[in-house]
């Protein structure tokens, strides 16, 4: 996880966290974490790098060791450069029982990516996932910020069609 680059929270980003720390107890700053690394994941390219989650840390007044825990923790965190898209999905036991293992052969056949690698042209970062918690509309895709469900290899390359699309 070692990182030399330099993060700065900007002032929109300040206001954004503050907007989260103003719901809580003054000294409660911890409960406001989870949005923060968000806010600071999406400034700094879609991926924490050591330096972003110490920014937090600073602007939080929070030990760094329990920011790093809860991004080391979370799959929605990035702790390396991704592509402009992150794939996640989930192969738990419901997600399996429903199929997901025809939909991560065809993810993988069709991007000729791993687990946890990034597509030649960076549009495209497969992950696995424990749960995303839609068992009921297994199997479950989580396209960035988007849910897709009751996925089929079809859904998929539409769905892939549609971004790669959008560019």
């Amino acid at each position: 996880m070692k990182d030399d680059s330099i993060f700065e929270l900007s002032p929109q980003d300040k206001t954004a966290i503050d907007t989260w720390l103003a719901q809580y107890p003054a000294d409660q700053k911890r409960s406001a974490l989870i949005p923060a690394l968000h806010i600071a994941q999406k400034a700094n390219g879609g991926w924490l790098s050591e330096a972003a989650m110490k920014a937090v840390a600073v602007y939080l007044d929070l030990p760094q060791i329990q920011v790093f825990e809860v991004a080391t923790f979370y799959s929605m965190f990035e702790l390396a450069p991704v592509g402009k898209h992150t794939l996640c999905v989930c192969t738990n036991v419901s997600c399996l029982l429903s199929g997901s293992d025809e939909i991560v052969s065809h993810l993988k056949k069709r991007l000729r990516i791993d687990f946890n690698e990034t597509t030649e042209n960076q549009q495209f970062t497969l992950k696995e996932v424990e749960c995303l918690g839609a068992c009921v509309e297994a199997p479950v895709l989580r396209v960035d910020e988007a849910f897709h469900t009751h996925l089929t290899p079809e859904k998929i390359d539409a769905l892939l069609a549609e971004l790669e699309k959008k560019g």
